[in-house]
């Protein structure tokens, strides 16, 4: 359903305009994700979720086998580059947009629909949304099955946020869990083995044995997980040359999953193996 733009003041394109104005105010339950790859990946998992595409006129016909794999009915804006330049507010280089449905998910109930043998990563404090982005990238490429944040991280589907985890954001199961103890809380409750990452851990990280059905926390850098956090949990280093006590968080988060996935498979009670004949049911986000 490709519909010409021709003036710039076009009603239709109202949730597009001033697209930085907006990432910082909301959007009233709704996202921007931008590039082909994000909007690839968006369609591929859900693409129920999309509300509109906007695309620069000269890359309609390269997106053709994208786009059709769009919801009968979704619209998809074309505009000369110029004109979406001046709607957006900058230069989109890309020359793709897409206007997303924020999803809601319960931590309790996401936790809930979890594998016997599932990996979460739980994040508290990570304010900067590159490290958002690195961390969700990380978490895709190596199998974590669902995320949970505490209330004072910054928000995933930030565009900024979306476009660093190369896609991740919009794909993986998140759900916000409340304090950082609330979510500890949340992680204790459905039997999940709890480790913390901190340069003071009680635990090498080449040491680490973890359990079956493990949640990994991480805080961010400077101030790393509350103290409060970490006196409850085991806590895990990563060693490091003498003189240097950290990495940045999304590094670390990378080391720390590709470690753990490492695990004897038959730690992970055949978590990615499903029986014969049995299909594994997708997560809602």
């Amino acid at each position: 359903m490709i519909v010409s733009i021709h003036e710039v003041d076009d009603p239709r394109l109202e949730a597009y305009r001033d697209v930085r104005e907006r990432d910082l105010v909301g959007r009233d339950g709704l996202f921007v994700a931008e590039g082909r790859v994000v909007l690839e990946k968006l369609i591929a998992a859900h693409p129920e979720r999309l509300v509109s595409v906007l695309v620069a006129s000269h890359r309609v016909e390269s997106l053709a086998d994208i786009l059709a794999g769009l919801p009968s009915g979704t619209p998809v804006y074309s505009a000369a580059q110029a004109a979406m330049d001046q709607v957006v507010g900058f230069p989109i280089h890309r020359g793709i947009l897409a206007l997303g449905r924020r999803p809601e998910v319960n931590a309790q109930d996401l936790l809930a629909r979890l594998p016997s043998g599932a990996l979460v990563v739980g994040l508290i404090g990570i304010a900067n949304h590159d490290n958002m982005g690195g961390i969700l990238r990380n978490a895709a490429a190596f199998g974590v099955d669902a995320l949970l944040l505490d209330d004072s991280c910054c928000d995933p589907l930030y565009r900024k946020a979306i476009r660093v985890s190369v896609g991740a954001a919009v794909t993986l199961p998140i759900a916000r869990a409340g304090t950082a103890e609330a979510l500890v809380e949340a992680l204790a409750a459905s039997q999940f083995e709890i480790v913390a990452l901190s340069p003071a851990g009680v635990v090498d990280l080449d040491s680490l044995a973890p359990g079956p059905r493990t949640a990994i926390l991480f805080g961010a850098e400077g101030p790393g997980l509350p103290a409060s956090i970490l006196a409850r949990v085991r806590s895990v280093r990563i060693n490091m040359a003498g003189g240097f006590d950290s990495l940045n968080v999304a590094t670390t988060s990378g080391i720390v999953l590709h470690r753990v996935r490492r695990r004897p498979a038959s730690d992970r009670r055949r978590r990615s193996s499903p029986r014969p004949g049995s299909r594994r049911t997708p997560l809602p986000w």
